[in-house]
C-alpha cells in the first residue's frame, strides 16, 4: 500500500498520530477500557448492615441501659452488633482484591506508531486513529481496520466462540462507515480481545473502550438487572411482616406496662426484650454467613464467588447451559485423525508408527515452520513428537509461498546438506488437490473423506510432497484436527444427569463440531438448532426448541441471551458457563453465571456470579453439590429459627401478663443470641452433606425457606420446647421461690430446651432420626462454649449480678435435664410413625 487509510477516508503518512493529539483524544474520548462495576465502600457496607431491625433493637436496648446507668448490660448488647459488619466487609474486600489481580494479569499492552516512532504502551492508552503493529502472540487492544496483512490469522474465540483461527486480509479501499461483525475469514478488520496466532499486520484503530465490539456487549450488561436469589426475595418479603407484628405486640406491651406501673424505662426494656424474642433476626444473618462461608469453601477449590447469593441458587439449578470452546474443550488444537491414499485411516492417540502416517506427518511438518506459533502447526509438532526432531532443523529453507486469494495453501521448499531439494504443501483440501492435479476418482474419495471428518467436527488439512528441483507435488493425505474435550467433562456431565440437571451446549461453532463434542461429552445430541433457526423462531417455536434441543450452534450473543430467557420463562433455574465476551450477557441474565477465570475476559468475569480460577469444568459439579448442601442446611437452620423463638417469646411475655417475676430482660436475650446465632450460622452450616445429595432431582424453586409446612412444624417443636420452662415458672411460683431462683431455673431450662431443638432440627423435617447425632465439630464447640458461658453466668458472682441470677438447687438441674426431652420426643414420635410424609421436599 502506498498510503494508509483511516476511518475518515483520507490518506496520511505512516508516522501515526502525533503524541499530543493522542493525549487529547485520550482525555476527550476516555481510556480504552470498560467501565468497572461500582464497588461498595466500607461506610456503605456499615450503613446497609445497620438497617437490619435486630441491630436497631440492640442499639436501642444498649442506649436505654446507658440511660439507666447499666454500662455492662449495654456493652453486652453492643458486642453482637459488630458481627455482621465484619463478615460482610471481609468477604467483599477479598473478592475485589482477587478480581483486581485478575484484571491486571489480563490487561494487554500494544505496539503503536506515534510521531514516526514505535512505542509499547498500555492497552488502556490506545486511542482512535492509532496505528497498531500486530505480530504473533499479540492481543489486539481495540477494534481496527486492517491496513496491511502478511498471512495474518487471529483467534477470535473469546468474541465468537469459534475455536479455529480466522484469516484476515487488508483493506483494498477506504474503509466503510461501520466495522463488520467479528468472525469469518477474509474480514478486513481486527477486534479487541482477539489473539494473533500467525503472521502480522498494521491496523488503524476505529473504536476503543465501550465503543468496541467488546464494549458494546459489556454495555448491554447494564440493561440486565441482577436478580435476588429466591431465598433473598422470600426473606425480604417475610421480614417486614414479622417486624411489623413484633413492633405492634411490643408497643402494646410497653403501653400496657407503662400506663399500669408508670415505670416507662422498665416498660421500654420489656418491649425491646419481647421484640427481640419475636423477631427472627437470624434469617438475614444466616443467609449472609451461609453464603459467605460457602464462598470460602469453594474458594479453596479454586472457585471465586462474586455474588455470594448465587451459591444458594446452585442447589435449585435444573439446566446447565455451557459454552463449548474453552469450557467443554481445551481451546487448543490437537491431531485427531490421519488419512492417507487408499482410504487408510490411521489411529491417533499413540505415537505414529505406520510408515504411511509417518510420511504424512513429515510432509505436514515440512509445509510449516520449524518453530510454529499457529495452533494447528503446534498441534502437528506435539503429536509428531520425535519425528519433528533434528532432521527438520538440519534443513535450510529455500522459499515460502503463503496463502493468497484463490489458493488457500502454503508451499515451502527446503534444501538438505547434500543439496537435495524437496517441497511440501498444506492447506484446504480442494486447493491442495488442484496443486497435485488429483484424478477425479481420487478427488471423489478425498471429498467423501473430508465430508466424513467434518461431520465428526474436525478441521481438515490436506498435505502434498515433491522431491527434486523440478518435482511435481504428489498427494499424501489428510490431517484432521480438533479442539479436544477436557478429560473431566464426561464424568461431570454424567454427574449432572444423575442429579437431574440437563446440560445444554450453546456455541458459535459449526453444527457438526458442536454435535461431535456433545457426543463425546455425553450431552443429548439427537438434534441441533442453529442461530438461523433461532432468528426465524417466534416465541412459541423458541419455547419448543429449548425444551427439545440440547445443542445450539452458530449462535450469536443476543441469541444466547434469548435461550437463557426462554428457559427461565419455562420455569427452569438456569446456570450458564462461559469465558468469552460473547457469553457475558447470558452470564449476567442466568440465575447462576459461571465464568472461566484463567483465560476468560474481564467482561465475562464481571458479568458472572462465580469464576472458576483454574478453568476446571468439573468444579461446576462440585459447586452444585455445595449449593445443594447449603440449601439443605439453610432449611434446617430456618426450622430451628422458627422453633427457638417460640419458647423465648413465651417466657418473655407470660411473666408480664401473669404478674410473675420477669425471666428475660434484653441482656438475657442477647446472651441467648450469642449462642443461637453461632448455632444457626456456623454449626448448621457445617452439617455434613446427605449421602444422596447428587442422586436426587434439584429442589423445587418454589419450595421456600419459610414455607407454611416448615413454619407449622417449627411452631410445634417450639411449643414442645416451652413445656418444661413454663412448668418451672409456674411450679416455682407456686412453691414460693424467690425471683432470682425462679429466673435462674427457668433460664437454665430454656437453654437446655434450645439444645433439644438444635438436635431435633438437625434432621430437618424428614421423618427419621438419622441426622440427630451425626458428627459436627463446630456444633460440638458451640455446645462446649455454651456450657462454659453457663458455668460463668451461674457461678461467678459478678456475672450472676449482671444477669440477676441466684444459686441453683439440685432439683433445678433435674428440670433442666428434662427440658430437651420434649422436642426430641416429638420428633421421635414423628419418625416412629413412619407414615408421615416429609413436610418439605429434600434440600
Amino acid at each position: 500500500m502506498s498510503a494508509l487509510f483511516h476511518p475518515a477516508g483520507t490518506a496520511r503518512s505512516r508516522s501515526g498520530l502525533d503524541p499530543a493529539e493522542a493525549r487529547r483524544r485520550l482525555l476527550r474520548e476516555g481510556a480504552n477500557e470498560l467501565p468497572r462495576q461500582h464497588r461498595r465502600r466500607p461506610l456503605r457496607v456499615l450503613f446497609d448492615v445497620l438497617r437490619e431491625p435486630m441491630l436497631s433493637l440492640l442499639l436501642a436496648g444498649g442506649a436505654i441501659y446507658l440511660l439507666l446507668g447499666e454500662p455492662v448490660d449495654a456493652m453486652v448488647l453492643l458486642v453482637f452488633a459488630t458481627f455482621s459488619v465484619s463478615v460482610t466487609a471481609l468477604q467483599e474486600s477479598r473478592t475485589e482484591r482477587i478480581l483486581e489481580s485478575l484484571r491486571d494479569l489480563t490487561s494487554p499492552r500494544a505496539r503503536v506508531l506515534r510521531g514516526g516512532r514505535q512505542l509499547r504502551i498500555a492497552g488502556r492508552e490506545v486511542v482512535r486513529g492509532d496505528l497498531l503493529l500486530l505480530a504473533e502472540g499479540d492481543r489486539v487492544p481495540a477494534d481496527a481496520w486492517l491496513l496491511e496483512a502478511q498471512e495474518l490469522m487471529l483467534d477470535e474465540s473469546l468474541l465468537t466462540g469459534e475455536s479455529v483461527p480466522v484469516a484476515k486480509r487488508a483493506l483494498s479501499d477506504a474503509p466503510p462507515t461501520d466495522l463488520p461483525p467479528p468472525g469469518g475469514d477474509d474480514a478486513p478488520a481486527v477486534f479487541a480481545g482477539a489473539l494473533v496466532v500467525h503472521g502480522g499486520g498494521i491496523a488503524e484503530v476505529a473504536a476503543t473502550g465501550p465503543r468496541s465490539a467488546i464494549g458494546r456487549i459489556g454495555g448491554s450488561l447494564a440493561a440486565i438487572s441482577t436478580e435476588l436469589s429466591p431465598l433473598q426475595r422470600e426473606v425480604r418479603r417475610a421480614l417486614p411482616v414479622l417486624v411489623a407484628v413484633a413492633a405492634v405486640v411490643s408497643l402494646g406491651l410497653v403501653l400496657l406496662r407503662g400506663l399500669a406501673d408508670g415505670d416507662w424505662a422498665a416498660a421500654g426494656l420489656a418491649g425491646i426484650a419481647l421484640g427481640m424474642s419475636m423477631l427472627p433476626e437470624e434469617l438475614p444473618v444466616v443467609l449472609a454467613v451461609f453464603t459467605t462461608v460457602g464462598a470460602w469453601r469453594i474458594s479453596r477449590a479454586g472457585v471465586l464467588t462474586r455474588r455470594a447469593a448465587a451459591i444458594e441458587g446452585l442447589g435449585a439449578v435444573t439446566v446447565l447451559c455451557t459454552d463449548k470452546t474453552g469450557t467443554l474443550t481445551c481451546n487448543r488444537m490437537a491431531v485427531a485423525e490421519l488419512w492417507t491414499l487408499g482410504s487408510a485411516l490411521h489411529p491417533v492417540g499413540q505415537p505414529p508408527s505406520a510408515p504411511e502416517s509417518q510420511g504424512l506427518l513429515r510432509a505436514a511438518l515440512l509445509a510449516g515452520d520449524v518453530e510454529p506459533t499457529d495452533p494447528m502447526e503446534r498441534a502437528l509438532h506435539e503429536y509428531a513428537g520425535e519425528l519433528a526432531g533434528d532432521w527438520l532443523a538440519a534443513l535450510m529453507p529455500v522459499s515460502r509461498s503463503g496463502l493468497r486469494p484463490g489458493r488457500m495453501a502454503i508451499i515451502r521448499r527446503w534444501r538438505a546438506a547434500d543439496g537435495t531439494v524437496c517441497e511440501a504443501a498444506k492447506g484446504a483440501p480442494e486447493a491442495v488437490a488442484d496443486l497435485c492435479g488429483l484424478p477425479p476418482e481420487e478427488r471423489r474419495q478425498m471429498q467423501q473423506q473430508v465430508a466424513a471428518m467434518a461431520e465428526r467436527g474436525l478441521r481438515v488439512l490436506a498435505v502434498a510432497f515433491a522431491e527434486g528441483p523440478a518435482g511435481s507435488l504428489r498427494w499424501v493425505g489428510l490431517v484432521g484436527l480438533a479442539d479436544p474435550l477436557r478429560e473431566d467433562v464426561p464424568d461431570a456431565v454424567a454427574l449432572c444427569r444423575g442429579a437431574g440437571i440437563r446440560v445444554v451446549m450453546i456455541t458459535g461453532d459449526h453444527p457438526a463440531t458442536a454435535l461431535a463434542i456433545a457426543a463425546q461429552a455425553g450431552i443429548d445430541h439427537q438434534a441441533v438448532a442453529t442461530g438461523d433457526e433461532l432468528a426465524a423462531a417466534d416465541e412459541a417455536d423458541l419455547h419448543r426448541l429449548v425444551s427439545e434441543v440440547s445443542v445450539f450452534a452458530r449462535v450469536d450473543p443476543s441469541q444466547k441471551l434469548r435461550i437463557v430467557r426462554a428457559l427461565q420463562a419455562a420455569g427452569e433455574v438456569v446456570a450458564m458457563t462461559g469465558d468469552g465476551v460473547n457469553d457475558a450477557p447470558s452470564l449476567r441474565a442466568a440465575d447462576v453465571g459461571i465464568a472461566m477465570g484463567g483465560r476468560g475476559t474481564d467482561v465475562a468475569r464481571e458479568a458472572a456470579a462465580l469464576v472458576l480460577l483454574d478453568d476446571d469444568f468439573g468444579q461446576i459439579v462440585d459447586s452444585v453439590a455445595l449449593g445443594r448442601r447449603i440449601g439443605d442446611n439453610l432449611r434446617k437452620a430456618a426450622l430451628f429459627i422458627c422453633a427457638v423463638h417460640v419458647p423465648i417469646a413465651i417466657l418473655a411475655l407470660v411473666p408480664w401478663l401473669g404478674g410473675l417475676p420477669v425471666v428475660l430482660w434484653p441482656v438475657h436475650i442477647a446472651l441467648l443470641e450469642m449462642v443461637i446465632d453461632p448455632v444457626c450460622s456456623v454449626a448448621f452450616e457445617a452439617e455434613p452433606a446427605a449421602a444422596d445429595l447428587m442422586r436426587r432431582p434439584p429442589r423445587s424453586p418454589t419450595s421456600g425457606l419459610l414455607a407454611p409446612p416448615l413454619l407449622l412444624w417449627g411452631l410445634l417443636q417450639g411449643a414442645a420446647a416451652s413445656l418444661v420452662p413454663l412448668a418451672v415458672l409456674f411450679l416455682g411460683q407456686a412453691s414460693d421461690w424467690d425471683a432470682g431462683r425462679l429466673r435462674t431455673a427457668a433460664f437454665l431450662s430454656l437453654v437446655a430446651a434450645i439444645v433439644g431443638l438444635i438436635l431435633a432440627s438437625r434432621a430437618g423435617t424428614a421423618a427419621s432420626v438419622g441426622g440427630l447425632f451425626r458428627r459436627n465439630q463446630p456444633l460440638l464447640w458451640v455446645l462446649l462454649t455454651l456450657v462454659l458461658l453457663l458455668g460463668v453466668a451461674l457461678h461467678w458472682p459478678p456475672a450472676m449480678g449482671w444477669f440477676r441470677f441466684s444459686p441453683l438447687q439440685p432439683t433445678d438441674w433435674l428440670w433442666a435435664a428434662m427440658a430437651p426431652v420434649t422436642p426430641l420426643a416429638l420428633h421421635g414420635l414423628r419418625a416412629f410413625a413412619g407414615r408421615w410424609r416429609p413436610l418439605t421436599p429434600p434440600g
